[in-house]
């Protein structure tokens, strides 16, 4: 998985599980260090990747309540946050008769680097390839597809349709075609060998707040970017013994299982209230 355990993605992992408050209050600095310290990224390296996220536009400069040096998520990240939060703890068993979302989109050659962004972009929600310049994916994602196109400048080059197939392939034929399954099942096979153990310890033998934390924050900075490679589709398009499924369930039995002892560790940082 590309990019797993970076300290940017560890942050945005970071801001995502635990930094999101209802005031939109900054997380001070201070905190960020601390905590992503327990996880191995030292303080050049929180700042560094901070940086970066600000000049993407994802991180705000704020002081905290005390006055202190912290960062708040611009509404951008704020939106890109929730929009994964649908994707990462869904529930939902896809059906069939949902039908597909379709992407068409046409760029022209003076203007052909927005064709590999465009591509890029769609491939990162999850999209297939139907043909060139058609992608597909479940309907589901229309909202959250037109959201990013839209934040991106580039909905001016796409139609997006809603529709079912009719053929002439079996549609389990056609899903074969339009999206790399083995790959996509080796990264749930990478997951499920890394964290699988972990679920089995924490059942076992469950640790306190910082532990939790500890895993929590890393089995969701692996997790959030497979429902982005998986357009989790239909069970009837997929194999009988696609992974897929058991890795949704050790995620979401960590999850019920860290995020809120986690919690209990990163809230006095947050709050600025955490022994120096």
């Amino acid at each position: 998985m590309a990019e797993q355990h970076t300290p940017r993605s560890l942050i945005v992992s970071l801001y995502g599980a635990y930094g999101r408050g209802p005031d939109d209050s900054p997380m001070p600095v201070a905190a960020l260090i601390r905590l992503l310290g327990g996880l191995g990224v030292d303080a050049p390296s929180v700042r560094s990747s901070v940086s970066r996220l600000k000049r993407r536009g994802l991180l705000l400069p704020r002081r905290t309540a005390d006055g202190a040096a912290g960062y708040a998520l611009s509404e951008d990240a704020r939106r890109l946050l929730d929009d994964g939060d649908r994707r990462i703890y869904a529930r939902t068993e896809p059906k069939l008769s949902d039908g597909w979302v379709l992407a068409v989109f046409s760029v022209p050659e003076a203007e052909r680097h927005k064709r590999h962004l465009l591509r890029s972009r769609l491939a990162r929600l999850g999209f297939g390839s139907a043909a060139p310049g058609v992608w597909i994916a479940p309907a589901r994602l229309y909202e959250e597809t037109r959201n990013a196109l839209e934040r991106l400048e580039l909905s001016t080059y796409v139609d997006l349709f809603r529709g079912e197939h009719l053929g002439y392939a079996a549609t389990a034929e056609a899903v074969a075609r339009w999206w790399d399954l083995p790959a996509i099942a080796g990264l749930h096979e990478e997951f499920l060998a890394a964290h699988e153990p972990v679920l089995r310890a924490w059942r076992s033998a469950p640790g306190g707040p910082e532990d939790a934390y500890r895993a929590y924050l890393l089995v969701l900075d692996s997790w959030r970017r497979l429902p982005y490679a998986d357009p989790v589709l239909p069970a009837e398009l997929l194999p009988d013994d696609w992974p897929g499924r058991r890795s949704a369930e050790v995620f979401t039995a960590l999850h019920e299982l860290l995020w809120d002892r986690g919690a209990e560790f990163v809230r006095p940082f947050v709050a600025g209230d955490a022994p120096s």
